[in-house]
């Protein structure tokens, strides 16, 4: 009943974290961590003890499958050059920076301790990226860049952190075969979670009643996820093609009542497992001050050297890369190559927030609580109190202190995208909408199967949409469609059902072209989805 106790006390937090922390414009993870911190303090509250190697498998699955579905096969192509560059080459490089900090600072560390905590600290949290954008507006380009690394960044990280923790507990390290583990992960998560997106679409088809397709939605992740594990490669890379498959295979219920429960349901999902993740970082304070022991001042000041490392190498590494975006940015303004021109961030203001934002959360918590507590000889695992201190240190700094200081940073750059652009970007794809179920309309009139008055009344409702988007083009329309009755409903509603087939048709055909939001787009189908509940 204690750990019952715990649990619905970070669902609490999570609930008023979240209106708190729109009222107050601070990413909602951040808010959600001081919630858990403050709960860790409180007298008599028992410990929330759970099994760190179940943390990743448990957590990591909703949030990435969330994550994904928002992105797109395009976004990915289109930033697979900073996805390189971020979610590979900087991992690679803060922890090789890290290691060699914290084998100096910190007393009798082994470089292969060392290694392993400099790869779980060099994962930015894709949970928090994304929350951070739902409350800063950032542009897209900068925002397809922060989901990206968050997504493929874990998977760089896991296998650096297995390969290092493996060279810890035997005291042997082989540099072939961790770039054979390497490669192996990544090319069986891609055949699982290829595999696992194969069969889902197959198995949907014989899904009739929403509820068991929801359901299905929730286990293929996890399934994808622990598939791969278990066969030796990186969960989290197949979770992440299985979703973007998915995703590019239009894997969505055919009814608008099956779309909209199921976004309701992931909605709400992603929202108590993030409450759960950040609420447990803050919870485990309890285990990072009994770990400190005596060496209170020693150990922070190892963290400090750590924290200070991570944070400056992002810095260090992302000013240069973006002078090379710039280079690029100029040649596909030439070549007129909307891939690049639209999704590389283009000046100092944009690397400044990109470097801000890189916020270190559940993989790096999870990972440095997953540690073994010996070796294959018996003995401690090197240095494990001091590097759970180290880890919990980055975490705060750069989620906490971060997190509250980048909204300031965001409004200070003035690197935000304007609400004219996004309206723009919105409307355009409502008229796009209305001018394919005109097109629609205009066959079933070719065809004869309706009535002149029901032609009439269709086409100036879709008329009416195009007039109140662009008023300059259809205000005779417009005066004409708001006239209109709804006469003749029951036949009405047949033919709507048509026309709103018609739109969304345009809308996935509009998603999986170069440059096109896909939260745009996502929010417009919503919108064409309840108007054909209510």
């Amino acid at each position: 009943m204690d750990q019952l106790t715990v649990l619905f006390l970070l669902f609490l937090v999570t609930l008023v974290a979240v209106p708190v922390a729109s009222w107050i414009r601070m990413p909602y993870p951040v808010v959600i961590t001081i919630g858990g911190l403050l709960l860790a303090v409180v007298p008599g509250l028992p410990e929330l003890r759970l099994d760190p190697e179940m943390l990743l498998p448990l957590l990591l699955p909703p949030l990435l499958h969330t994550a994904g579905w928002r992105t797109s096969w395009r976004e990915f192509l289109a930033n697979a050059k900073a996805i390189l560059l971020l979610a590979v080459a900087l991992v690679f490089v803060t922890t090789a920076a890290v290691a060699f900090v914290a084998h100096q600072v910190v007393p009798g560390l082994p470089i292969a301790a060392a290694l392993a905590l400099g790869a779980l600290v060099a994962p930015p949290d894709p949970v928090a990226a994304s929350a951070v954008a739902s409350t800063l507006r950032l542009p897209r380009r900068l925002l397809s860049i922060l989901e990206s690394e968050g997504l493929f960044n874990d998977v760089t990280a896991i296998v650096l952190y297995q390969v290092a923790v493996a060279a810890a507990v035997t005291g042997s390290f082989s540099a072939g075969e961790a770039v054979g583990k390497f490669f192996l992960s990544a090319a069986v998560a891609v055949a699982v979670g290829w595999g696992v997106s194969m069969v889902a679409r197959w198995g949907f088809r014989y899904l009739n009643d929403e509820r068991l397709r929801v359901m299905g939605s929730f286990i293929v992740p996890f399934v994808a996820y622990i598939g791969s594990d278990e066969l030796g490669g990186s969960g989290v890379l197949a979770v992440i093609v299985n979703v973007l498959i998915m995703r590019a295979k239009n894997v969505e219920p055919d009814e608008p009542i099956g779309r909209v429960s199921g976004g309701v349901f992931w909605a709400v999902l992603e929202l108590i497992v993030t409450g759960l993740t950040f609420g447990i970082i803050g919870l485990e304070l309890r285990v990072v001050l009994q770990a400190l022991g005596d060496d209170t001042g020693d150990v922070l000041a190892e963290a400090a050297a750590v924290v200070a490392t991570v944070i400056v190498v992002r810095g260090v590494w992302l000013f240069p890369t973006a002078v090379l975006a710039r280079r690029r940015n100029r040649r596909a303004a030439d070549e007129d190559d909307p891939d690049v021109k639209d999704l590389a961030p283009v000046g100092p203001r944009e690397t400044a927030v990109l470097w801000w934002a890189g916020m270190r959360g559940v993989a790096t918590v999870a990972l440095v609580l997953a540690l073994p507590r010996t070796t294959d000889a018996g003995d401690p695992f090197p240095g494990r109190d001091r590097l759970i201190v180290i880890a919990f240190a980055v975490v705060m700094v750069t989620l906490v202190f971060q997190g509250l200081t980048l909204p300031w940073l965001v409004k200070r750059l003035g690197v935000r995208e304007s609400e004219d652009a996004a309206g723009a970007a919105e409307e355009a794809l409502r008229v796009r909408c209305a001018k394919a179920a005109l097109a629609r309309l205009r066959e079933m009139e070719a065809g004869g199967e309706l009535p002149d008055e029901v032609i009439e009344t269709l086409r100036a409702r879709q008329q009416a949409i195009i007039a109140r988007v662009r008023p300059d083009a259809y205000e005779e329309d417009a005066r004409k469609a708001l006239a209109e009755s709804g006469r003749r409903k029951r036949q009405l509603r047949r033919v709507e059902e048509e026309l709103a087939e018609a739109s969304r048709e345009e809308l996935q055909r509009a998603r999986a072209e170069p440059g096109q939001d896909p939260v745009a787009v996502d929010r417009i189908m919503r919108r064409i989805d309840l108007r054909r509940i209510v």
